[in-house]
């Protein structure tokens, strides 16, 4: 896992090799950051993290300097690595919760610039990300969501929704809740 921009860039991460995890391909990552730094001050932007799992965007975020990252993800492996890994490299605005995103999701308070969202695969339960952002109000007003998910997998129909890239297996679906 490498850090592909911002103070740590080039930085190589080692998780463990045990983590229950899939992580954004590089490629995919730049692709991503090229578009959110056409569109966002990362460094003063807001991130939630869900599924975080190695960490993999919560540190691509943290190296940019942005102001506050909430890192979460059900493992606890996956949320140690996060923490230690954090502490290490002095990221003192990430934060990192261990529980199940969808009812955390349902209790969580406040809003944020950035949700990124990259859900295992197989959940049956993903479509159910963009609704409950948009009930919680988890966004702020000119915010995005992004949604991680197979490429075969259609949220088009969501509500928000404006956009999908794709990249290989993986595709990103964007949404905005003005």
């Amino acid at each position: 896992m490498r850090i592909i921009g911002g103070n740590l860039k080039g930085i190589r991460l080692q998780p463990p090799a045990n983590l229950p995890v899939r992580p954004t391909t590089d490629m995919a990552k730049e692709a991503l950051f090229n578009i959110l730094n056409n569109r966002f001050d990362l460094e003063s932007c807001s991130v939630l993290d869900l599924f975080c799992g190695t960490g993999n965007l919560t540190f691509e975020f943290a190296s940019r300097n942005s102001t506050s990252i909430m890192a979460i993800d059900m493992d606890y492996g996956c949320v140690n690595w996060v923490k230690s890994t954090a502490k290490k490299h002095e990221f003192n605005q990430v934060e990192v919760r261990k529980g199940d995103v969808f009812k955390l999701l349902k209790q969580m308070t406040g809003a944020y610039d950035l949700i990124f969202a990259d859900p295992p695969y197989h959940l049956p339960n993903i479509p159910q990300i963009p609704v409950l952002v948009k009930e919680q109000q988890l966004l702020k007003p000119d915010g995005l969501l992004i949604v991680e998910h197979q490429s075969n997998m259609k949220l088009n129909n969501l509500p928000g929704y404006t956009e999908t890239r794709k990249y290989g297996n993986s595709s990103f679906s964007f949404f905005e809740f003005s």
